[in-house]
């Protein structure tokens, strides 16, 4: 319990409390996100995105797979009806799977388990402890498109489940972004890959929560390897993003 206590207070402090985050998270997004527009949110933790996105106005759908998690989510956000808070995953198909989750540091819990094999032979995560397993419900991102419409935005930050996550879409979106870390670069570049598929993208890298592109214009798919392979060597993990170089019919 205490463990637990100890793993949402940091993830608060993390994505809440530090000064000056949440308006520049709220500027960053606004390229994205604009009034009335649907933003998903694959992998909500504890809401900081959600928070930056109604700021701008936009509805959003926050799946989030950690029972802890979705606990802060419904405290924070289970009045706004511009919120739908869906508990579970996504992934490449329907059903239920298992989410190793670490008490202590929740922001690493993953639906993986070859992802926890991975990163846990890296230094950097030789601390972290997944100590529980918890059952939950999946669904693809086509289900969550077939329901609550086509997002302007999302967000897929799901510890090593990405190829999983993009594997249930068939649907190009304008624009989305999912999570590069250095010990898992094969899987990111298969991430890529599957997005690349869906329609002519354009690329950018923005590092760990710095909220700002790497590169000063967007870049095409073999353009972004290139930048992933240099950032690959500093050990810090990031976002990709991705925005559609034509207009999505509805």
């Amino acid at each position: 319990m205490l463990a637990r206590a100890w793993g949402i207070g940091r993830s608060l402090a993390m994505y809440h409390g530090i000064p000056g985050r949440h308006r520049r998270m709220v500027r960053f997004y606004s390229q994205f996100l604009a009034p009335g527009d649907l933003a998903l949110d694959v992998g909500a933790h504890v809401g900081s995105r959600v928070r930056a996105w109604r700021r701008l106005g936009a509805r959003v759908v926050a799946v989030e797979p950690q029972p802890d998690c979705v606990r802060v989510l419904r405290l924070f956000f289970g009045r706004d009806a511009g919120v739908t808070i869906l508990p579970g995953a996504v992934g490449a198909r329907a059903g239920r799977a298992r989410i190793g989750v670490s008490s202590r540091t929740p922001t690493v819990s993953s639906m993986s388990p070859e992802w926890i094999r991975t990163v846990s032979a890296d230094e950097g995560f030789s601390w972290v402890r997944w100590d529980q397993e918890v059952e939950v419900d999946v669904v693809t991102l086509e289900d969550l498109l077939a329901t609550h419409g086509r997002p302007a935005f999302c967000k897929i930050d799901v510890e090593g489940f990405e190829v999983e996550v993009l594997s249930g879409l068939r649907t190009a979106l304008r624009a989305l972004s999912f999570e590069y870390l250095p010990p898992a670069h094969d899987a990111a570049l298969t991430a890529l890959e599957l997005v690349d598929r869906l329609g002519p993208y354009s690329y950018n890298y923005s590092p760990v929560e710095t909220l700002r592109f790497a590169s000063e214009r967007w870049l095409a798919a073999d353009e972004l390897v290139r930048l992933l392979e240099r950032v690959r060597p500093l050990g810090r993990s990031g976002d990709v993003y991705a925005r559609l170089d034509q207009p999505v019919r509805s």
